[in-house]
This record gives structure tokens, sequence and C-alpha cells, in this order.
């Protein structure tokens, strides 16, 4: 089980987060949240990393309010400044992590859905971040300059039928990444938005989400893979 922690972002305004501290860290990452908030699933991803060696702080983007209803999360992810979580709530929980020297002191960054478009932002705006991997989010690519990820790794996974983020959107951004030449791993999976959320099932999925078991281990492991070379 995890704790509530405080950290301070570049611009000096506190903010808090769920940390989860591995035994015998390789490690740390920023787990980013879905619309959601920070609820209970996203607490049990931070967990997970955690029991798998990577230490895990997921900042609290909505300053303690979460919500299990569609409408709400769409007002309260409406009312996000994306860039500024990105640059200051985001940066500052990836400096904060580097400051704690866990592991072999890399950090990595993580997110899902809006997490996710988050993750890739992040990129442009936390130099410090080691690695990352994105998934099934991305943000409007006008706000993505590729050319800021410079030589850092970054993986990725995408849900071929997802209609949150259409895989044409994904095409774009992969076309951009490559044109800067970002070392990128991306995976495509015929599967549903949010399929690597175990909760979304049964009457807790909306309409265009839906779990995959299957997948989301595939995604993991590769995650772990992935994190294991480039942050661990």
């Amino acid at each position: 089980m995890g704790t509530k922690v405080e950290f301070k972002r570049p611009d000096g305004k506190a903010v808090s987060g769920y940390f989860a501290e591995a035994e015998s860290p390789l490690g740390a990452v920023v787990v980013i949240q879905e619309w959601w908030g920070v609820n209970d699933q996203i607490r049990g991803v931070a967990d997970r990393f955690a029991g798998a060696g990577f230490s895990a702080l997921v900042p609290d983007l909505y300053r303690g309010k979460s919500t299990a209803k569609a409408e709400e999360a769409n007002h309260l992810m409406g009312s996000l400044d994306f860039g500024d979580a990105a640059s200051n709530d985001v940066r500052g929980a990836v400096q904060f992590l580097k400051g704690r020297r866990i592991g072999g002191g890399k950090v990595g960054v993580t997110g899902y859905c809006m997490g996710g478009a988050l993750t890739v932002l992040a990129m442009t705006m936390a130099p410090e971040a080691d690695a990352a991997v994105v998934w099934y989010g991305l943000p409007p690519l006008e706000f993505v300059d590729a050319s800021k990820f410079g030589a850092r790794p970054v993986m990725a996974h995408w849900a071929t039928q997802d209609q949150a983020f259409a895989i044409d959107k994904v095409d774009a951004l992969e076309a951009k990444l490559r044109e800067a030449r970002v070392h990128y791993e991306g995976h495509r999976y015929l599967a549903h938005h949010a399929f690597a959320n175990e909760t979304a099932v049964g009457p807790h999925r909306i309409g265009i989400t839906q779990y995959d078991p299957a997948w989301a281990q595939l995604a993991w492991d590769r995650t772990m893979r992935f994190f294991g070379r480039h942050v661990g």
C-alpha cells in the first residue's frame, strides 16, 4: 500500500500525490491518471509497478477530486490545463523522484487515456524524464514538438478499435515521431479504449471502453521489459 506525499512543482507550488514504494527498487516511474482522477484503480496500477520493482508516484492532477461518472469526468478533464499539468505537476513529480535517487536514479513516465496524452506532452516539457510508455491517449498534434523528445526512448500501446483516440490520429503522431527520429516503439492491439483498465467491465464500463485481459497482460509485459532496459 502506498502513502500520500507532497512535492514541489517547478513553479514552487505544492501538489500531493500517491506514492507506492518498491521494496528493492530498480528505478521509478510517474503514473498519470485517467480522466476519472486518482481513484482505487490508478492507485492499484502504482502498487503493481511497485510490486514489479519500480517505485511509482501518481500526481493528483484534480486536487483531491475523482468520480465514477463519465459526465463529471469529462467536466474535470475539460477544466484541466494540460500544459500546466505536464510542465508543472508531472515534471515536478519526475523531479521529486529524481531527487530521491531511487534504484539507478532514472525515472520513467507512463499514463493511460488522458494520462497517455499527458505522457506525450511530458516528453516535450519534462526534460528530466528518461523514458515513457503511452497507453491509448494522445494530445492534439499541434501541441507535440517531437524534436524535444531527444534521444529518450518511448513505447506506446494503441487500440485499433479505439473510439476516443482514432487510429488515424495515431498514424499522424507516429509520422511526426519518425520525422524527428524519436527512439519509438509502437504496438497495436485489436481492442477497444481502456483495454488495460480492469474496471472497464460490466456496469462500470462506458460505451467505448472494454477491458481485455490478454492484451492488457501482453502490453504490461512489454512495458516491464522496456522500463527494465531504460529505467531499471
